[in-house]
């Protein structure tokens, strides 16, 4: 006989963020990639930046920069920004909102405060995480996805103890609508004081939690984790099991998974692709403007 603990993942690691700076200087949480930990197949990078309270004129934000080979995936939680790109696309995201953009063949963009945030001040708090693209894909024409808070779907249990976010993939009856090159799950829960979810997660996937607010239990074993932490989870069952381990706050994490590409990984900086050949070329088109610039 099958028993619960024996369906559910168990825990292969909690891994701990550390603080660095990023574009202009905004001081953001990162639990990978860092020296002991550079990539969890398929994803590349998870910054957290805030939750920070920044006055009038201070917001900092990420000017001008390259991508080429991979996605990046911007949820705004609070705050606002614009962005821009050598493609001639702009837009603003606010709380709530997603971006899911993918670079392909490269683009330059900018992500900055949004210009009446920045003036006023305000809290800012948002995600990006890397999502790495296969070797087929690294070269397609560069891709917007953008979804409004109004349009991410939702869902919650009858007891309404647990609510998610279907960013990417399905949870709870929801499915996403956002289209991902390769399988993608990317699910925001909020477990009230004492609530228990359990995803199911492909037994293929790489999965992890990102932990953004209270402390929880995790896995088969219970394991305890929280506020800035994330949870590895070893590939062997087909259930994620979350609990909130408080009697007083909600529990917010992100529970994100993906199908390992199982290919070679070449990074440099904003460059992220198979061969060292293949970085020396997209540093030399984006030199040589092959990228564009941002002109309006």
């Amino acid at each position: 006989m099958t028993t619960q603990t024996q369906t559910m993942r168990t825990v292969a690691g909690i891994i701990n963020s550390v603080q660095t700076l990023e574009g202009e200087g905004m001081l953001v949480r990162r639990p990978f990639p860092k020296s002991t930990f550079t990539e969890f197949d398929p994803f590349l990078l998870l910054d957290e930046l805030g939750p920070v309270d920044v006055a009038p004129g201070q917001a900092k934000g990420a000017p001008d920069h390259p991508h080429r080979g991979f996605e990046t995936v911007s949820y705004i939680l609070e705050g606002s920004f614009e962005h821009k790109d050598s493609q001639g696309h702009a837009g603003k995201l606010s709380a709530g909102d997603v971006q899911w953009m993918t670079a392909g063949a490269g683009v330059v963009h900018s992500e900055m405060p949004e210009r009446e945030f920045a003036q006023s001040g305000g809290r800012i708090h948002g995600l990006q995480l890397w999502v790495n693209l296969p070797s087929r894909d690294k070269m397609i024409k560069p891709r917007y996805q953008e979804i409004a808070a109004a349009r991410i779907p939702t869902a919650q249990t009858d007891d309404g103890l647990v609510k998610v976010k279907v960013i990417a993939g399905e949870a709870l009856g929801s499915r996403s609508a956002i289209q991902t090159q390769t399988p993608i799950m990317y699910l925001h829960f909020t477990l009230q004081p004492g609530a228990i979810a359990v995803q199911p997660v492909p037994k293929e996937y790489n999965a992890f939690i990102y932990v953004l607010n209270g402390e929880g239990l995790f896995g088969a074993e219970k394991e305890l984790a929280g506020d800035g932490q994330m949870v590895l989870f070893a590939k062997d069952a087909e259930e994620v099991a979350i609990a909130n381990s408080s009697n007083a706050t909600p529990l917010d994490v992100l529970l994100i998974a993906g199908v390992p590409l199982n290919e070679p990984v070449v990074r440099y900086g904003p460059f992220v692709m198979n061969t060292e050949a293949e970085i020396i070329q997209a540093i030399a088109d984006y030199r040589n403007g092959r990228m564009g610039s941002i002109d309006f």
